[in-house]
């Protein structure tokens, strides 16, 4: 079921990491991970991934100031921020540097699907 849809997993939790990963994988999904921000920015030049997974709370670099990175490099990905310290603040910040939305953790692996699925039925 490959769909050529390229998604970039960016936890500093291996665990994270391999459970987004699977899912994506699932869906049909080329998937690539990064540890921290600055792997993510990185990666994001390397790959031009459609879909990036971004936790807030990263060592080296953290999330949203990868975000900013990242939508000025490739203002076409999308962006789901993933934080265990979801506020109105972080969502504001997320949505504001160009996040499509933010999911608190701990999640529902169908959330993750639902996000994944909506975005391999669009037009890209």
């Amino acid at each position: 079921m490959e769909k050529n849809l390229v998604v970039l997993i960016a936890d500093d939790q291996p665990g994270m990491r391999k459970l987004l990963g699977t899912l994506a994988g699932e869906e049909g999904y080329r998937v690539y991970l990064a540890r921290n921000g600055l792997e993510a920015v990185e990666m994001v030049r390397q790959v031009c991934p459609h879909l990036v997974f971004l936790d807030v709370k990263m060592p080296v670099m953290d999330g949203l100031e990868a975000l900013g990175k990242i939508k000025a490099l490739a203002p076409q990905t999308e962006v789901v921020m993933m934080t265990a310290y979801i506020s109105a603040e972080i969502k504001r910040q997320a949505t504001k540097k160009g996040a499509r939305c933010c999911l608190g953790k701990p999640f529902e692996t169908e959330e993750v699907k639902s996000i994944l699925r909506n975005y391999s039925n669009l037009d890209i």
